[in-house]
């Protein structure tokens, strides 16, 4: 078998200007500073991923990791493209934490090692093409603004809403009020407080919440208060999902084995990309559980990889995949295509996306090789 090696990584430093700020109880922010990697191998092929280094939850920025990467990066040259479990073993001896730095590197080697056997990414993985739904998320605003925005999704197709909380508990329960009155009985409602309450206001306000017909809510506490989410479970009859919680296989197991929640969101630039969500998700499943595959805001291309993961697995069964509906710019080319809230997904080998060459050509560029 040829073994393809690795022979050359590019960095890139890729902004995406947003339409309108996006406001969460951790950060608003105007403009989303990605990172690119991009993985070459022989016979021309090429690899490519994308994840936003977000600073309130993985901890890095966009200098950061691309600095740290240009470091770590030579590691990997010299490697068979398809060692991805290799690849993933040196990145996470040599480097603690990074989780959206090593997703971009993992997302990239899907894409080529897809690419090399001439297989689309869920087939690679293993499983079905299946078509996804995603939700579409309503930022943090006053109360008229978020149920106006909710029943503008609603309209464009969407049947499931993430409303995001994380105020007093008058203020939120409101919010809630509203948009359930603009989208009516029929549109499932997702919270997410992004770790905003503490026990007794999430108490309060879930208990509140519950005649109107919550799905589940979304990290109501702070990422450490594991037995915090144990009691709060059990307190409230809405289901409750770990996001910032649960990071790698190791949060996954705590989690499911204290009883903490119901679901568990799997997002590529937390877990360090598919490797490592691939273990969360079995996991999950061995314990009962299921999962959602969510995302930062980030640009359609590791979305497409996203929901390549989410129809491979069955196991996971919400899709939060919105992040780039609010970007000035759409510069991926090809990947999954997008109607209302419906995902569905190419055939083409790896998961099926680029960049304009126009677009890439503007983001500062570290080479490794």
């Amino acid at each position: 078998m040829k073994q393809n090696r690795i022979t050359g990584i590019e960095l890139y430093k890729a902004d995406f200007g947003l339409l309108e700020p996006f406001r969460t109880s951790l950060a608003e922010i105007s403009c989303a500073h990605n990172i690119i990697a991009r993985i070459y191998a022989e016979d021309g092929l090429y690899g490519t991923g994308e994840a936003r280094p977000n600073p309130p939850v993985t901890g890095e920025t966009q200098c950061g990791a691309v600095a740290v990467g240009e470091e770590i990066a030579p590691r990997l040259l010299g490697r068979a493209a398809w060692d991805i479990e290799g690849a993933v073993r040196t990145l996470d001896r040599a480097l603690h934490g990074n989780s959206a730095l090593k997703s971009a590197f993992d997302i990239a080697l899907y894409d080529l090692l897809g690419k090399i056997a001439g297989m689309p990414l869920y087939a690679l993985l293993g499983g079905p093409k299946r078509t996804v739904v995603t939700d579409n998320t309503v930022s943090l605003a006053p109360p008229e603004e978020m149920a106006a925005k909710a029943l503008e999704y609603k309209k464009e197709g969407f049947d499931a809403i993430k409303v995001k909380l994380g105020r007093t508990l008058d203020e939120d329960l409101y919010r809630v009020e509203q948009v359930r009155e603009a989208v009516g009985p029929d549109v499932a409602i997702r919270l997410d407080a992004n770790q905003g309450w503490d026990f007794k206001t999430a108490v309060r306000i879930l208990q509140a919440m519950e005649p109107l017909r919550i799905q589940y809510c979304e990290q109501p506490l702070a990422h450490w208060d594991f037995e915090g989410l144990r009691r709060l479970r059990e307190r409230t009859s809405i289901p409750v999902m770990a996001d910032e919680a649960v990071f790698g296989h190791h949060d996954a197991f705590k989690l499911a084995s204290r009883g903490c929640c119901d679901y568990l969101n799997i997002k590529l630039a937390k877990t360090g990309g598919i490797h490592h969500a691939l273990q969360v998700n079995a996991i999950a499943e061995a314990c009962g559980m299921t999962c959602m595959v969510g995302c930062m805001t980030e640009s359609r291309l590791p979305l497409t990889a996203a929901a390549h993961l989410m129809s491979a697995r069955p196991n996971i069964r919400f899709a939060d995949l919105d992040g780039h509906r609010n970007m000035n710019v759409d510069p991926v080319t090809d990947g999954a295509v997008y109607e209302g809230g419906t995902i569905t997904l190419p055939d083409t080998p790896g998961h099926g996306a680029d960049y304009e060459r126009e677009f890439l050509a503007q983001c500062p560029c570290v080479s490794v090789e």
